[in-house]
């Protein structure tokens, strides 16, 4: 058997396992609708929230009316008590509640100070962050707005009031995610830890289910077959690195920064590298179903120490330096770096040679595993 029946009996062999199918072709296919679902809407407006008025003055109202138009929250309903709009929040009704203290308006013009109680449902982040930051922008408005009756009210100056109470103007001009929404954040480095993720379990359940079989694998050299086996991996998921970097990419408004020759080039150790460490690990198993299991377990850290989703300095040192052997995260950190940032190639040069690296040391191990597996009594055997 020479190397091109090779790879043509191996693509025969991934093709025709359901299991090794359905993880590449179906979970790629159904990661890439899945995961970006949930911030398709980029950032979350217009979450409803109850009222409880313990003040009920016009100045409450006004307070009321300013939050019901910010475009982060929505009032639904005004209660009489805590306890009703906890409710509220415990049915699903509302995702948070806000609470005027009696004699709001009184302390407020009295220059005493009033505190606005304000709080939701934890459980989602991204909802909790968007009811308190509606609500405080609310109350700074009201605050300013009694501000400027007082010292109206002393005789002072409008315009000079205007530049007293707005001293300070923020012009926020976002540089690598112009949307600032979740999708462009999240969807590129999740984009190629599914990538890495997917490969690593079909190589393995490929090799995991042959070891103890007979079959073409052992008509061949161990070098031809790594070689072969990296090919065909390779080979299928360029054209789904294609889909995942172009179209859906372009799909989810993702914003990309690199030329198409640098993003190219970029993946080709990336891909490599990753399915010579799926045919190492292959050999690590002999059981179809534990390369699922395992891999599955750790995606999850894999992304925390990444670096796009959690601050590495939070992560233990020891644990970052010995995550550089992953693949997926100087791939992350690069791609990341190149395509959303703008940086040049010289600034990912070091991932880039790290992966080509990783490539060349996973492929030894490969060798030695297969070896070891080709020629062993159980490989032998069965």
């Amino acid at each position: 058997m020479n190397w091109l029946q090779l790879v043509i009996a191996d693509f025969k062999a991934l093709l025709s396992d359901k299991d090794i199918v359905l993880t590449v072709f179906g979970g790629l296919l159904f990661y890439s609708v899945l995961y970006p679902l949930p911030y398709l809407h980029q950032v979350p407006t217009e979450q409803k929230i109850v009222v409880v008025d313990h003040d009920n003055s016009s100045l409450s109202r006004q307070l009321v009316r300013h939050a019901d138009a910010s475009p982060k929250i929505k009032i639904v309903s005004q209660v009489a008590s805590i306890n009703e709009a906890q409710q509220w929040i415990a049915n699903g009704d509302a995702f948070g509640l806000l609470v005027i203290p009696e004699g709001f308006r009184r302390n407020l013009l009295l220059g005493k100070g009033a505190t606005l109680s304000y709080g939701g449902d934890a459980s989602y982040f991204l909802i909790y962050s968007a009811v308190a930051e509606g609500l405080v922008a609310a109350g700074m408005d009201a605050s300013k707005q009694v501000q400027m009756i007082g010292l109206l009210a002393r005789g002072e100056n409008p315009q000079q009031i205007q530049q007293d109470l707005n001293s300070v103007n923020l012009n926020s001009v976002p540089a690598f995610n112009p949307s600032l929404g979740y999708t462009p954040y999240v969807v590129p480095g999740l984009f190629l830890l599914i990538l890495h993720q997917t490969l690593l379990i079909g190589a393995s359940i490929l090799g995991a289910g042959q070891w103890r079989k007979q079959g073409y694998w052992q008509q061949v050299s161990p070098l031809a077959l790594i070689t072969a086996r990296i090919a065909v991996f390779s080979l299928i998921y360029s054209f789904f690195s294609c889909f995942y970097l172009g179209y859906c990419y372009y799909f989810y408004g993702v914003s990309v920064q690199a030329s198409l020759g640098q993003v190219l080039l970029f993946m080709v150790p990336f891909i490599l590298s990753t399915a010579a460490c799926g045919v190492a690990l292959s050999c690590l198993f002999v059981r179809r179903d534990l390369p699922t299991q395992v891999l599955l377990l750790v995606s999850m850290p894999i992304l925390f120490v990444s670096g796009f989703v959690w601050p590495l300095a939070l992560i233990p040192e020891p644990l970052v330096q010995a995550s550089q052997i992953i693949p997926a995260v100087p791939a992350i950190m690069g791609m990341l770096q190149l395509n959303q940032m703008g940086a040049s190639w010289d600034a990912i040069m070091p991932m880039w040679l790290q992966m080509w690296g990783l490539f060349l040391l996973f492929s030894l191990l490969a060798y030695i595993g297969v070896r070891r597996r080709l020629f062993s009594k159980e490989g032998a055997s069965a």
